[in-house]
């Protein structure tokens, strides 16, 4: 996977989700509209920080490479080279997948 070509602000964070199911465990094959919005993916850039009142950016815990669990409707979706991406929001991630 190569970098993007982006660079996220304040707290943000790009991420590249993971394909949706195409099968139930059952074997029958879903259309696209029946598949569910991945909610899972890996983050591949990540800004600087939020910007605090002391002038120091806020650490974030999250890091490239870093598969996370995110809200089915939060962010941003965006294309870039041909590949779906998503912008959340630090706060917009639930989990840091282990």
């Amino acid at each position: 996977m190569a970098k993007p070509k982006l660079r996220p602000l304040d707290d943000r964070v790009v991420v590249q989700p993971v394909e949706a199911e195409t099968t139930t465990a059952g074997g029958i094959v879903l259309p696209d509209s029946a598949k569910e919005k991945p909610q899972r993916g890996t983050i591949v850039a990540v800004g600087p920080g939020r910007l605090l009142d002391s002038g120091n950016r806020g650490e974030l815990s999250v890091a490239i490479g870093d598969t996370v669990i995110y809200g089915k409707y939060g962010g941003s979706d965006i294309e870039v080279d041909g590949q779906e991406m998503k912008i959340l929001r630090e706060s917009d991630i639930l989990a840091k997948v282990l």
